[in-house]
């Protein structure tokens, strides 16, 4: 191993020669994880269900290896899996329309940090079977909007005065152009006598959208993500020193300074979506991931082949070709350790054959993603094997 990152006797994360990352359990053998979000016990085998109800058993019949984060108690028996801490659940919250984020400039957020962790990682540091931390699973960053509504730091901006991100937001601008008005009106291009008149565009639902404001938001994008993970991982370390912090659960729409943010030394192993998955060589891509929210229930996969033999395909086979190409991409990819499928259960509003569960919401196998996943992570390990030149 050229690079070894966590402490002996628990799963840690290394780099090996050829460039490719991967797991050690606590014995120091590495492995390549397959874990399901969201598990649940199943129905009880004295229904009648027998192994039907066991979710481990169905689990490893499909070749995955390990759990993934759940709200739902559930028998581990010896398996892998990633805890969470859940640190916006007892800071002072940030809500609006996509954002959904602790105020990390709150004077009492490293404190009810600390407190958190101390709650949800002191019982579990000597835990080998335990893989490591996430810190939030459902955090909305207000990012990368396309239908013209406010982002992050205009949300920031449009807070009550009484909040401290609204605060330290007028600051970080007003610093930037020299503490005048005057200088960022100009710089967005947009007319701002007052505060009022960001927080009356924000109640309209109408995003500044402008080159001066966009780069002015990546650097306020930055420096919140980088209080966010820098506090979380410090709070996770001093309980829990033993075990990987992994940053949060990301579902795809973050952006490039909110990712850039998640990496070593605030974050050992970082789990963005499958689809945004840094290129090989670039600064994020040299870091160790987890491929998170994988699934192909959505457009990238459905949409219609406009040439080629694809063209006479049903969507259900084109679907599940595409699936296959992006499994077995994300498996060569030299930074990715391992992959996190999205839900066990079908989603309440989702139709077979185009939802994510491995399971129905009667716990019927949903085959055309378990089939496939199935033949997949048979050969996930050999395909992550990356040839030295002779």
């Amino acid at each position: 191993m050229s690079l070894v990152r966590g402490r002996e006797g628990f799963v840690r994360v290394a780099r090996k020669r050829d460039g490719c990352w991967w797991l050690l359990d606590a014995k120091g053998r590495p492995w390549f994880l397959r874990a399901v979000h969201g598990v649940q016990q199943g129905l009880q085998a004295e229904e009648g269900h027998g192994e039907e109800g066991d979710p481990l058993t169905r689990l490893r019949s499909w070749g995955f290896n390990a759990l993934g984060v759940s709200d739902a108690p559930i028998t581990r028996a010896g398996v892998p899996y990633l805890g969470l801490v859940g640190f916006a659940e007892t800071a002072v919250k940030l809500t609006a329309p996509g954002v959904r984020l602790p105020d990390v400039f709150a004077p009492e957020w490293s404190e009810r940090a600390a407190t958190r962790a101390v709650w949800r990682c002191a019982s579990a540091r000597n835990d080998s079977d335990l893989v490591g931390w996430v810190t939030d699973e459902t955090l909305q960053w207000g990012q990368g909007s396309t239908d013209g509504r406010p982002t992050l730091l205009q949300h920031c901006l449009s807070f009550e005065p009484s909040t401290a991100a609204y605060h330290a937001a007028w600051e970080f601008v007003l610093a930037l152009h020299g503490g005048r008005f005057e200088a960022v009106a100009r710089a967005w291009e947009t007319p701002l006598p007052n505060k009022e008149v960001v927080r009356e565009l924000t109640r309209r639902e109408q995003g500044i959208s402008t080159r001066g404001y966009v780069r002015d938001h990546a650097r306020w994008t930055r420096e919140f993500a980088r209080l966010y993970f820098s506090v979380a991982a410090a709070a996770i370390r001093a309980v829990d020193p033993n075990h990987l912090v992994l940053g949060c659960r990301f579902r795809g729409d973050e952006g490039a300074e909110v990712l850039g943010a998640c990496t070593y030394p605030a974050v050992d192993v970082a789990m963005p979506a499958w689809r945004d998955l840094p290129a090989p060589g670039s600064a994020m891509g040299a870091q160790p991931i987890l491929a998170g929210e994988v699934h192909w229930a959505d457009e990238t996969f459905k949409r219609p082949a406009l040439e080629g033999r694809d063209r006479r395909l049903t969507s259900l086979e084109l679907m599940l070709r595409r699936a296959r190409a992006q499994l077995e991409r994300t498996a060569r990819h030299p930074a990715v350790a391992g992959y996190l499928w999205s839900q066990w259960e079908d989603g309440p509003h989702e139709q077979p054959p185009f939802a994510r569960g491995l399971v129905r919401g009667n716990r019927r196998e949903a085959r055309e993603n378990t089939e496939l996943l199935a033949l997949f992570n048979a050969r996930a390990e050999s395909l992550h094997v990356r040839r030295l030149p002779e």
